[in-house]
């Protein structure tokens, strides 16, 4: 195995070695390389040795003393990962990806399910792609964690659920990993009447005895409108919100008298499917699934009342809007009322968009899209001259651009407002508030 190299820094350590674009990669200290994995992990060591061969097919060999990081080395590669994204093979009656319109940029139908942006990353992957070699090298790596979309626990149903044959036989890895004490992270996606009561008690009940796992998150199937010739599914009903919230609490408290830790949590969502207030800031722990939404409205509380508390009031004038969806709707509402209330001279209003394009079920803001929010403001005319987004909505940072392409820009030219992107964490929306003043 080899991966060629795309690029070379200048002045770096293997660009003073007469190593070029389009010579390759061969090994480090003995060991292959063939993706970012292998090059990650055996390009941590002080010493190295690395092989390459030349574009004229001689080998060259380099020894290397790396002071702080690989990145010393200099090489860039055509890819991220070195060779091409793993995609995935599921054909799950809940993907979203399959509730889509046509006419999206090509992107955004890409089903990944590679292993190792899961280490790298956070990514949760289905277990359904790995090969036995795959398996054993993050054993003998122990890279950790591995993040898992498990659904289920029950083999046969994990089958129907992923319209894979290998879907119920991949969950052995589990006990693989845990076995080897590979730290497992896990979600669980629920479709009423499908993998949730008893089935979600089975669930938990069988990942309780995998003795590294660290955390099951629970969260509502998302329903788009474009759901045409795709497995019925509906939204959870308040009752059945609340069953799912139920079953969790009881399997902590039986935790709970074992002697072990909490290891599950509903997302946000089902709160507010169920009509139910969240828990407190301390149900969470330490927060390992916020990732998954769950906990991220109480954490986005709690840091912003804790940073709130720390600013000197004043009489500054500060007039603006904050666009976001419904589900993060009330509580923004509620922090914004109590910066209003600590700067009486503020006039913020928060405007919660209706997803016409997604359609009602989908309520997170980064699934807006800049043609709905148009549309709304220019059918509630907007009094501010700035408002603020938050920078789930785009893209990237780099690229301003909303799921339907329209950009930042344009919004700001059809709207006559300007338009602020706010980092998605309490600290950055409070920072924000404060600095906004005439």
């Amino acid at each position: 195995m080899a991966v060629t190299i795309f690029d070379v820094r200048k002045h770096s350590l293997c660009y003073r070695k007469g190593i070029r674009s389009g010579d390759s990669l061969l090994s480090i200290n003995g060991h292959e390389i063939s993706d970012v994995l292998d090059y990650s992990f055996y390009s941590d060591d002080e010493k190295l040795v690395l092989v390459f061969r030349k574009a004229d097919g001689k080998e060259k060999r380099i020894k290397a003393h790396i002071r702080e990081t690989a990145d010393e080395l200099g090489l860039s590669f055509e890819t991220y990962l070195m060779d091409k994204q793993r995609s995935c093979k599921n054909k799950c009656v809940f993907c979203f990806i399959d509730q889509l319109p046509k006419g999206l940029r090509p992107s955004l139908y890409f089903k990944d399910d590679d292993a190792r942006l899961s280490f790298l990353f956070g990514n949760y992957i289905t277990l359904t792609n790995l090969s036995e070699h795959d398996v054993d090298r993050i054993i003998s790596m122990h890279i950790s964690p591995i993040n898992a979309s498990v659904h289920t626990m029950d083999p046969e149903l994990r089958v129907r659920m992923m319209k894979n044959p290998n879907a119920g036989e991949s969950l052995k890895y589990l006990y693989r990993f845990s076995d080897a004490g590979i730290r497992i992270n896990v979600q669980l996606v629920l479709c009423p009447g499908i993998n949730d009561g008893a089935a979600l008690d089975y669930s938990l009940q069988k990942l309780k005895e995998l003795k590294s796992l660290e955390s099951i998150a629970a969260v509502p199937v998302g329903l788009t409108k474009y759901r045409e010739n795709l497995c019925p599914l509906r939204k959870f009903s308040p009752a059945e919100a609340g069953a799912v919230i139920d079953t969790i609490d009881a399997f902590n408290t039986a935790l709970s008298a074992l002697g072990r830790d909490k290891l599950a949590y509903p997302s946000d969502e089902f709160y507010q499917l169920a009509c139910r207030p969240l828990p407190p800031y301390s149900y969470y722990g330490d927060f390992p699934q916020l990732e998954n939404g769950v906990g991220m409205l109480a954490n986005m509380e709690h840091e912003f009342y804790g940073g709130l508390e720390q600013l000197s009031a004043d009489d500054l004038h500060r007039s603006f809007g904050l666009v976001t969806g419904k589900a993060a709707y009330s509580l923004q509402t509620e922090l914004a009322g109590a910066f209003c209330r600590k700067f009486p001279n503020s006039d913020i209003e928060v405007f919660g968009i209706d997803n016409v394009f997604f359609g009602p079920d989908v309520t997170v803001a980064g699934l807006l899209t800049g043609g709905d929010i148009i549309d709304y403001f220019l059918s509630h005319p907007c009094r501010f001259r700035t408002l603020l987004f938050p920078s789930a909505m785009f893209k990237s940072r780099e690229e301003l651009i909303f799921l339907d392409d329209v950009t930042l820009e344009q919004l700001e030219a059809k709207l006559g407002v300007r338009a602020i992107v706010a980092d998605c964490s309490a600290d950055a929306l409070l920072d924000l508030f404060y600095s906004l003043h005439d």
